[in-house]
């Protein structure tokens, strides 16, 4: 260890890659959306029609950060992104939305609906008690914070694991839905678009739910410096990972509308486990267990990559200098991970995040949207830069200009939650000129005691530069 290069080690190839992205994507989406898609187009093939869009919409998005991924070759994703095209400002406010809230919440959610998942089956005839939940959701952070900071490639080990249990659980669903369908029972999908609803703010908030689903195929773009021959195993992951996300969810949403029919799916709180009652005879207990581990597996991925979105600001004075610091023994961003860990926690406490997430989903489409357009700035303004991927122009004018007239209902729709959003990414405005930008002796001097002090804690240094 002691001639090791304090730096993060290059050790996630392809299979790793497809791991990551299905990790993330493959978490708790795919078993909620479905009824809220259906109930907002109105009918079977208007909710299909959403889920093969938005499945091709994520494509062309996940195209276009390849070229970004490959041209920008550094760890960070998104906030690397828009600070090399837009500038400093832009990227902290979107560190600032991300650390603080997407990040955190989003952990919370998960972990939470993890411990719904692990204690339902254990008690089902019993109500679940908040605190417990909120324990059981706790320890799992820890726990899964815990491995990705002790050892990064048995955590990617593990994620290879959750990747096929994910795809096995959602292939036990298809499998389910093609026997009952080639029993007959397909009578839900004859006049399928009966009640398709015409309202256009339905439609843009199914588009929402679809794309949450999808949601994950930009997370591998956070720990570019970490894979081996990224220029290579970054756009493959991505080619592999996509068109095989569209498929599975167009064919599990088939099973579900198969099986349960639109009342069914309507009804359901538990659309995995309600389906496996009605289809999978005595698989009916497995399913409750491999949704736990798909959520489980999705957590492990979204606390290992968005570590890495926060190391990396820090790596540019954007974040506490201590967040760009890295364990001397386990080659990981301890400090980052650590942090997140504790705002994660902090997010368990409130008994309703809804309101929160209605707030932030309007804004991190805005940053999704922001990023894909460095695409073309980038284009336009350094248009002799090294691209070893160069997409077709079309594919992020099409995500970019979809995803803007989505960004534009809500203003109408629901004008509180957009306004409630850019209130809470503008209150980083004067945080980043006071303490960012211009930052006061003593919170310098203040600073530098307390990372000397974590330091010595986490056996921590700065990374070693490139010679």
């Amino acid at each position: 260890m002691s001639n090791e290069r304090v730096k993060m080690r290059k050790q996630l190839g392809l299979l790793e890659g497809v791991a990551i992205i299905l990790g993330i994507i493959f978490g708790s989406g795919i078993f909620i959306s479905p009824k809220e898609v259906l109930e907002k187009t109105g009918s079977v093939w208007g909710a299909l029609s959403v889920w093969a869009a938005c499945g091709v919409l994520a494509t062309l998005g996940a195209m276009s950060y390849a070229e970004l991924g490959t041209t920008l070759a550094q760890s960070g994703g998104d906030y690397h992104y828009i600070n090399e095209a837009f500038g400093p400002l832009p990227a902290f406010l979107y560190l600032w939305d991300a650390n603080l809230v997407f990040v955190p919440s989003t952990n919370a959610i998960m972990s939470l609906t993890f411990a719904n998942n692990l204690l339902e089956p254990i008690f089902p005839n019993c109500p679940i008690d908040p605190l417990s939940r909120k324990l059981i959701a706790a320890v799992t952070i820890c726990f899964l914070t815990f491995i990705n900071a002790y050892d990064v490639r048995f955590t990617t080990r593990i994620q290879n694991v959750f990747m096929f249990t994910k795809i096995s659980a959602l292939v036990i669903i298809i499998v389910g839905g093609i026997v009952w369908m080639a029993g007959g029972g397909v009578e839900h999908f004859d006049n399928g678009w009966v009640g398709t609803k015409t309202s256009v703010s339905d439609w843009s908030v199914a588009f929402y739910s679809g794309i949450f689903s999808y949601s994950g195929w930009n997370y591998l773009n956070f720990m570019t410096e970490e894979l081996r021959d990224p220029f290579v195993n970054l756009p493959r992951a991505i080619y592999l990972s996509l068109p095989l996300v569209t498929a599975i969810y167009l064919l599990a949403n088939v099973s579900y509308l198969a099986v349960l029919g639109p009342t069914g799916v309507r009804a359901t709180e538990a659309i995995a486990v309600d389906f496996a009652v009605s289809a999978l005879g005595w698989l009916k207990w497995a399913m409750p267990t491999l949704v736990a581990i798909a959520i489980l597996g999705g957590l492990s991925v979204h606390i290992m990559t968005s570590s890495r979105m926060c190391f990396a600001g820090a790596r540019n004075g954007h974040m506490p200098e201590l967040l760009a610091h890295i364990n001397v023994k386990c080659m990981s961003p301890l400090p980052s991970l650590v942090f997140l860990m504790l705002i994660s926690l902090l997010m368990l406490i409130p008994n309703n995040l809804t309101s929160l997430i209605t707030y932030c989903t309007v804004v991190e489409s805005f940053f999704t949207t922001l990023s894909c357009s460095a695409v073309l700035w980038l284009r336009y303004k350094k248009p002799h830069l090294v691209r070893p991927i160069k997409v077709s122009l079309w594919m992020p004018i099409v995500f970019v200009t979809v995803c803007v007239v989505l960004l534009v209902v809500p203003i109408v729709s629901e004008p509180v939650a957009v306004v409630a959003g850019a209130l809470m990414t503008l209150a980083g405005v004067p945080v980043y000129f006071l303490f960012v930008r211009s930052e006061p002796k003593i919170v310098r001097e203040v600073s530098t005691k307390f990372t000397h002090l974590c330091q010595k804690l986490f056996l921590s240094a700065v990374e070693d530069k490139e010679e």
